[in-house]
Order: C-alpha cells, then sequence, then structure tokens
C-alpha cells in the first residue's frame, strides 16, 4: 500500500518557529514532527510514500532524503503555486493506482492504520476518514455518522453555535483511487471545503472510521507545547530519542550533566548537551543536541532547540527557544515567550510572557521586552557570546 504525506504547510499560526523552516519539520523532543509520521507509516507496512512539499521544501528533501534510513522509500512531488489539499493529490495520480492513505506532515498520532485499511476495505468505501472525539472541535472539521458509519453532515470550523458534534477530521483518510474522477487538474481542490461536501451531495461513499489512540494537530503555539508535554508524559504510544535513565528522564548520547545538577522529570536531555552544576531543570523541559547550560540557571517547562547556549543565572519559566540562540547571564524568559533562530540576548535582560521574538534579533542589555519583535534581521554580524570554548554549527 501506498501512502501520502502532505507537507506542503507554511505552519503561520506557529510563527516565529516556522520562519526558516516547513510546519512538518518543527521538532518535537528532539525529532521533526513529519518523523513521526514516516515511522507510524512504516509500522503499518506502508513503505512507498510520496511527500508533497511547497514552503521551503528543501529543508525537508535535505533531512529525510530518500527515506532509506526510515525503511521506506520517500518520492518528493513539488507544486509551483498551491493547489489545496485535494489538488494537491490530484497532480500524482499517476502516482496512486491503488487505494492509498494521506496524512498530514503535522499530526502526530499513534493511531493503528491498519485497523481503519481494513474498515475501508470492509465498507468498500471511497473515502473513510479517521475521526476522533476532541474537546474543542471548532478549529476542525466536524463530522456526524449515522449507524451504519456512512457521514452524513460535515462542517470544516464551525462556529460554536453551528456544532452538532464533537467528532472531529483529523485529516487522515483512505482513498480509492476512483477519487480523482472528482478531482479537477490544475483547480485549488480542499478536502474539507470543496470535495467532502460536494461527495455527500453526490452520495459518494464516505465512511468515519472512529479510531483509538492519541491525535494532536500541531498547528498552533498551544498545540505545538501540549504535544511535548504528552510525548514526555508517556501518552504516546511512540519511542523516545535517548535512553531512559530513571523514570521520565531521558538523556542523549554524550550528555554531560555535572554534579549539582538537579533534574525533575519527565524532561529529555539530548546528545551531546553540557549541563553545569547548580542547574535546576524541572518537569516538562527538553534540551536540544548540542546546547550548554551554564552554572546555577533554571530551566521550567521550557523547550530549547539545537546549539543553544544559556548563560550563568539565567531564568526559563514555560518559553520555546528555536537553534542557535544564545542568552549571556541572568537572562530571563517569562511564560509563553517564543525566541526565534539565532537570537541574541544580552545580560540581565528580561522577556515578558507571550513576547515573540523573529530571528535573529539582538536585545541589549538589561532591556525589558514587553512586546513582540518581528522584522528580521541578518544574522552575518552576530558574534558569538558563548564563554566556553564549545562549537556550535550555527
Amino acid at each position: 500500500m501506498k501512502g501520502v504525506i502532505m507537507a506542503g504547510g507554511m505552519g503561520k499560526r506557529l510563527r516565529p518557529l516556522t520562519c526558516k523552516i516547513p510546519k512538518p519539520m518543527v521538532p518535537l523532543v528532539h525529532k521533526p514532527v513529519m518523523e513521526y509520521c514516516i515511522e507510524l507509516l512504516k509500522k503499518n507496512g506502508v513503505t512507498e510514500i510520496a511527500v508533497t512539499l511547497q514552503y521551503k521544501s528543501e529543508v525537508i528533501k535535505n533531512y529525510f532524503g530518500d527515506g532509506s534510513k526510515y525503511g521506506v522509500h520517500l518520492y518528493y512531488f513539488e507544486e509551483s503555486t498551491p493547489l489545496g489539499t485535494a489538488g494537491s493529490i490530484k497532480n500524482i495520480e499517476h502516482f496512486l493506482d491503488e487505494r492509498f492513505i494521506v496524512i498530514s506532515g503535522d499530526g502526530l498520532t499513534d493511531f493503528d492504520l491498519n485497523k481503519g485499511i481494513m474498515f475501508h476495505d470492509e465498507k468498500r468505501a471511497l473515502v473513510t476518514i479517521f475521526m476522533k472525539r476532541y474537546t474543542s472541535p471548532c478549529d476542525f472539521g466536524v463530522i456526524m455518522t449515522n449507524e451504519k458509519n456512512e457521514v452524513v453532515r460535515f462542517h470544516e470550523k464551525p462556529s460554536f453555535n453551528e456544532l452538532f458534534s464533537n467528532t472531529v477530521n483529523t485529516g487522515i483518510y483512505v482513498l480509492d483511487p476512483n477519487i480523482f474522477k472528482y478531482i479537477q487538474k490544475g483547480v485549488t481542490t480542499d478536502f474539507s471545503r470543496d470535495l467532502f461536501p460536494y461527495l455527500l451531495k453526490k452520495e459518494g461513499k464516505i465512511y468515519g472510521y472512529k479510531a483509538e489512540g492519541y491525535w494532536c494537530d500541531v498547528g498552533n503555539l498551544n498545540s505545538y507545547r501540549q504535544a511535548q508535554f504528552d510525548l514526555l508524559s508517556k501518552k504516546v504510544n511512540v519511542k523516545l530519542s535517548g535512553k531512559e535513565v530513571r523514570e521520565g528522564i531521558w538523556l542523549g548520547e554524550n550528555a554531560v550533566i555535572e554534579e549539582g545538577v538537579t533534574l525533575q522529570g519527565p524532561l529529555s536531555i539530548g546528545n551531546g548537551v553540557v549541563v553545569r552544576k547548580g542547574t535546576l531543570i524541572s518537569s516538562h523541559s527538553i534540551i536540544g543536541n548540542n546546547s550548554t547550560i551554564a552554572i546555577n540557571s533554571t530551566l521550567e517547562d521550557s523547550i530549547l532547540w539545537n546549539d543553544i547556549y544559556i548563560g550563568p543565572y539565567s531564568e526559563l519559566k514555560g518559553t520555546t527557544i528555536c537553534k542557535g540562540v544564545q542568552l549571556e547571564s541572568s537572562v530571563s524568559l517569562s511564560e509563553d515567550s517564543v525566541i526565534g533562530e539565532y537570537c541574541k540576548i544580552s545580560a540581565n535582560a528580561l522577556v515578558q510572557p507571550e513576547v515573540k521574538l523573529w530571528p535573529n534579533k539582538e536585545i541589549s542589555e538589561a532591556a525589558i521586552v514587553r512586546t513582540s519583535l518581528i522584522v528580521e534581521k541578518s544574522k552575518s554580524s552576530q558574534k558569538p557570546i558563548n564563554p566556553e570554548k564549545r562549537i556550535h554549527n550555527f
């Protein structure tokens, strides 16, 4: 069976995380979210995988290559202009000559895909939608099925007053190749907004499969953080990177944890990380590969990407920090702040709650940052402030 990973999303609601990388490449506990998708497909016997691309496609192709590292074959198909979710599938009709499964490259799930595929075959469906009950359904397509599991109503992102169900479309579909009869080539067409409503009017065989397991659409900063915390809390049936040295604490290869460091799990520390004495790292924190945490710092509920330096006596609470960021001593980052790639924050600076810094910002000494800064600055003139003799691959 063949699969399709839809990986063309820009991820505007995730900025500044996605200023430099496409949405499927945002890391969840040291791996891009799309890597979990590939692993799930492989686990369910899907090894011939098409990847539809548009925004910053080279980042994805350079990271995953031909897929052989993951035991699959990846075939890349790039759109010159956006054609919508269904329109992009029409572009690769020649590749999809049998029933196939479509999955979003920015979703985290541990569904048993084979059960949904078997359901699809039993129903002889044209389309099977993987469904999930969800506490906040207004952000998704809402579905109602009858006693035969046929979809009878579908509403994409309804208002609260329009809700008729708390069962949502997860963006995972099993499709028969006959679906291409209903999609016009070169015409922007979306599964949820266009194709599914049209098929319901034409009495197309759309079925809803009630999937069991974990699912999270990593579509905004809140869900991004929640997915990380759910992984650390073992709510997702996947294998995390590193070795679990004690309950809820994962360490990567060549990580150095000095004496006098306090670790309070669940947390994950990546490969080649150095944590200096007197530092406290508490629950739901993630430290990316090749990062350094200097002495007497405190990290709580914080997500750090790769190649980061945190200066001594710094305090991080509920923040997300992208690749290559450098903090001098005694910097404070507040709850729900987000620091874009390669920012440099000087000593004694304070970034207040919910402030977002776009990539390559420089914050002066003792500054108090109260509002978000979104105009980018070139990183060409940035000089490392890391006082330790440590090489970072910027």
